[in-house]
Parts: C-alpha cells; structure tokens; sequence
C-alpha cells in the first residue's frame, strides 16, 4: 500500500484512544491525535512538543509529588522495560474539576529493527465505572429506606473501629427497636409499616451527619447509629433527641400498651477500642442493653461504657469458660 505510514497514522489518529510510544529511556517517540487533543482539554503543562519529553521523568515528578498512582505507573513501566513483567495494566481515576474520570493505563513492548520500544495507551473507562459504583450503592442500600443495609454497616463499623483504634478513641453504637411493631403492622397493614420505617430511616440521617457517623437498617424493625469520636454522655443525649423526635412523628400504634404512637428502645454502648476487644463486641453489648430496655418497660435508653478494665475481665472469664 503507498503511503503506508500516512496510512498507520490516520488509523492510529481515529482511535479514542490516548496512545504514546517511548523508548527504553522513557523518551516519548510517538503520540496520537487523541492523547495530543487530551493534553490540550486539560491544560497540561507539558510543552507541545512531544518528543522532547520523557515519560518515566512525568512519572516520577507525580511520585515526588505523593501521587501514588504515579508512583505505581512509573514502576510499572520500568517493570516492562526491565523485562520483569511482558506487560502492564492500571486503572487509576483521573478526576477534572468538572467531572469524574477513570482510565485503564496499559503497557506493552514491541520490537522494530532490533530496538525496543513500548505502547502506552490509557482507555476511559468512566462510563463502566460510574455503572459499577452505581450498582455497589444499591447493593449497600436497603431497598425501602434507602439508608444502609446490614452488610454495608459490618463493613462500616470494622472500619471505624480500625480508625478509632489507630487515634485511640471511643466509638458508641446505638442499636435502635421500634416497639410493638408487630402490632402496628397487624392493626394497620404492612404499607403502613412499611410507611412507618421509611419515616424512622429519614429521621436517622438527621442523626448521622458529621464524619463517623452512620445510620443503617439493621434488620426488621431494628436499626443502628454508629457515633464515632463520640463518648457515652455526647451519644445519649442525642439517643434521647432521637427517641424524642420517633415520637414526635406521632405515627398511631394505637394497640400499643406504651402509647397510643409509634415509641422506641435504645440500647447504648460506649468502647475505646483495644486489641483485646472486637466489632461485634460491641455489637453484642449494644444488644444486650436493648434487651434490657425491652425488658424494663420499653420507650427508653439503656446506656453503658466499656472501659479497658472491662474487657480484660470479660476476656479472662471467656477463656475460662472456654
């Protein structure tokens, strides 16, 4: 074919592609029409001559910079170049101003009258990616109140746990029941129920705003705060606010024997994490003092810190049960 290198770039021109080529130095030796066109849209500050720039030198600078992905490109590519991997994969997000982006980065080496060089190209995946993370939010939102589900809490609370742990301080989890719930939904139908857990999750979110906070549905009629950073005298006064606010939904329960309305149990837990103690040892003292407010007359708060003692205690009369 005539022209066949005019050809080859108009080809390589067409596609979406943002495609370069480097050398063993990481000299940049060829770039397409739509890495050039990108460079432009995003004002880089790389000189409009390509082939005078060094790509592992772009690496290193985001390195130096504490960019980790830079950090995890530039050894990725050196790892082709060095022969240690045949080739290269990264996906990485590439966030504008205006918008969010991710690219998949790959590397692969070809050889051309006995000198080695290497195609980089990086591939928009944003489209794919906002679907997945789309899809993971609904996996992690229970379906009628659109607060989290239990899976997504497990997942949250070993988190702030760990973090809390690291800054050695305390976390509260408030594990909430709505009473006589049954009822409600017998005398008034499970729409109705269903209304009545839309309301309480709504209500929630007004309790889990600052960072570390989290509200979730736990099952049933049952859901959880968790404060983090937060002590037992901050995290009850705002269990009695949420106790207070449920009632003031004034949601008719009219069988109840507590009140003609929709009331609620809460049961409390302090813990400064530790490595002796877990999540779920929290989880199972928060249940244990809402049973206790169950058990004692309902509507109410049932509240108690984990002090350090306390775990070593409970941990040394575990082992000797065990």
């Amino acid at each position: 074919m005539e022209d066949s290198d005019n050809f080859l770039r108009l080809i390589l021109d067409s596609i979406a592609e943002n495609i370069a080529v480097i050398d063993v130095c990481g000299d940049i030796r060829f770039i397409n029409r739509s890495w050039a066109q990108f460079g432009d849209d995003n004002a880089c500050s790389i000189a409009q001559d390509w082939s005078k720039v060094n790509y592992l030198s772009v690496c290193d600078s985001a390195a130096l910079a504490g960019d980790e992905f830079g950090i995890q490109a530039g050894a990725g590519i050196k790892s082709v170049i060095d022969q240690k991997e045949a080739y290269f994969n990264l996906e990485y997000p590439c966030h504008s101003a205006d918008e969010q982006r991710w690219f998949i980065m790959r590397v692969s080496p070809f050889a051309l009258k006995n000198e080695r060089f290497f195609v980089i190209s990086h591939l928009d995946v944003t489209e794919r990616k906002l679907a997945e993370k789309a899809v993971e939010k609904l996996a992690r939102r229970d379906g009628l109140t659109n607060i989290y589900n239990r899976r997504a809490f497990d997942e949250i609370l070993s988190e702030q746990w760990q973090q809390c742990l690291t800054l050695k301080q305390p976390i509260s989890l408030a594990v909430i029941d709505l009473d006589h719930f049954k009822l409600l939904n017998d005398n008034y139908g499970h729409q109705s129920g269903d209304d009545c857990l839309v309301a309480v999750g709504a209500l929630l979110k007004n309790f889990a705003r600052r960072t570390g906070d989290v509200c979730a549905r736990y099952g049933g009629e049952e859901f959880t705060v968790i404060w983090s950073y937060t002590t037992l005298l901050e995290a009850e006064l705002l269990s009695k606010a949420l106790l207070e606010e449920i009632r003031q939904l004034k949601i008719p329960n009219e069988r109840s024997p507590i009140a003609p309305y929709l009331t609620a149990s809460i049961g409390l837990v302090e813990m400064t994490p530790n490595r002796l103690l877990e999540p779920r040892d929290l989880i199972a003292q928060a249940d244990d003092l809402l049973y206790k407010a169950k058990e004692s007359g309902r509507n109410k708060v049932v509240s108690f810190i984990v002090s350090p003692s306390d775990s070593v205690s409970a941990l040394l009369e575990s082992k000797s049960q065990n």
